[in-house]
């Protein structure tokens, strides 16, 4: 059966992930890609048990999208799959929960699978957002590196009695929840990408916080409220602030949304509409240093725009721990091109 959007959205043939990757998410995935044949290895192995168990999970107990079952569902998922330019299309499976949730899972071939209560929070094109959402994850290959979090984080509670062995594991899974934290507002720019309609990509995070009464709430408002979160209290309020990310592996609601409305805004996303991003093809020429420095740009970047007083503090310390990672990286993918007789281990390859 062909996929074709319902109506009239701007396809992206070969767009690469790179293009609606946030900086620091990009550059966490173009360096574990380099690592050659991790994440080919990795994925495989994931696939054997793991993955199939969860398949044949939600296979028995879940409803599988089709033409015949949850149709609309069915056509966001092959319109986002057609838009987004993914070579197949995933199954998606409606699960009886009532939290708000959606998730892709696998990395053979990963699938999505959407709660009933995110599908009742929301209206047509805010479920094709998320679908969108979901897309992006699967394009950028998230889940085989967010199956090394939990395999870590498990790992840290059992050598929780040794003090520095978990201190350097908590280090690790600290670094990594913040790479999750980042691919999620990565993927929000992918729903709106798959959907194009920046206010439903918006609703949908509005609905998240505060639930179904959308006639209640008001986009300015709750971008005042983003800003508020960001700029109000003193320097203890923002180490509160740190402190209640901890274990947290998405953003709060208001930075999502202040986040998807300033890069709707800023230019990215009208510049991929008009055909102006990355292609697959080139995804082999990424280098580890360049996108690490990109990460470290956008971080500082970050900090210039908030009125943090907290963020002020540490604001040169990061700048300076962040070029060095940059320098540490293009160091050590010259040593991996020697060892491998010319073979850039600064390239990546886009897995699906």
């Amino acid at each position: 059966m062909a996929t074709t959007p319902d109506r009239s959205r701007v396809r992206f043939p070969g767009i690469s992930s790179r293009a609606y990757e946030h900086p620091a998410d990009r550059g966490a995935l173009v360096a574990l890609r380099s690592l050659s044949g991790f994440d080919t290895i990795f994925r495989r192995l994931s696939g054997l048990f793991s993955e199939r168990s969860l398949r044949l999970l939600f296979l028995s107990n879940a409803v599988r999208v089709d033409e015949n079952q949850f149709r609309d569902l069915y056509d966001y998922v092959r319109d986002a799959a057609y838009i987004l330019d993914l070579p197949r299309v995933p199954e998606l499976y409606v699960t009886q929960n009532p939290i708000p949730n959606a998730m892709a899972i696998g990395s053979d071939r990963p699938f999505i699978v959407i709660n009933t209560g995110l599908f009742d929070l929301l209206d047509a094109e805010e479920q094709r957002f998320v679908v969108g959402h979901e897309v992006g994850h699967i394009l950028s290959g998230h889940a085989v590196y967010r199956t090394m979090l939990l395999a870590l984080t498990a790992l840290a509670l059992r050598v929780a009695w040794i003090p520095l062995g978990y201190i350097g594991l908590r280090a690790i899974v600290m670094a990594l929840e913040e790479w999750y934290r980042k691919s999620e507002l990565s993927c929000d720019r992918a729903g709106v990408l798959a959907g194009q309609d920046p206010e439903a990509g918006k609703r949908a995070l509005m609905k998240l916080a505060g639930g179904s009464r959308l006639a209640q709430m008001n986009t300015e408002a709750f971008l005042e409220q983003a800003r508020e979160y960001d700029s109000g209290g003193d320097a203890r309020d923002g180490l509160l602030k740190l402190l209640n990310l901890m274990g947290r592996t998405h953003p709060f609601a208001v930075i999502r949304f202040a986040e998807l409305d300033r890069w709707t805004r800023e230019g990215e996303y009208s510049a991929i509409l008009n055909g102006n991003y990355p292609r697959r093809e080139d995804d082999k020429n990424a280098k580890i240093g360049e996108e690490v420095k990109n990460a470290a740009n956008s971080y500082r970047e970050a900090w210039n725009r908030t009125a943090d007083p907290f963020v002020g503090t540490l604001r040169d310390v990061a700048g300076s721990a962040a070029e060095g990672a940059g320098k540490l990286f293009d160091a050590v993918a010259s040593r991996a091109r020697r060892a491998g007789n010319g073979e850039g281990s600064d390239r990546s390859s886009n897995g699906t």
